[in-house]
């Protein structure tokens, strides 16, 4: 059995099917847990646009608006 797409209840019936989706993606890519490349805990997250830090042991790196790669 396939497992079901998650979508978000945010938007409502507003903006269009298209629009919904790419909100539920960039949303979904953007919380997602991530390993700190230092310390490789899953404290590690976004602090502002660009900006990603890691709670533990407060490694700093700048990469893209809603993901990083290392």
């Amino acid at each position: 059995m396939a497992k079901a797409k998650k979508s978000l209840k945010g938007l409502g019936a507003r903006y269009g099917i298209k629009i919904r989706k790419q909100y539920t993606k960039i949303h979904l890519q953007l919380k997602e847990k991530r390993n700190c490349p230092e310390c490789g805990s899953k404290t590690f997250s976004r602090d502002a646009v660009g900006i990603w830090s890691c709670k533990k042991c407060s490694f700093k790196v700048a990469g893209t608006a809603y993901d990083i790669k290392l």
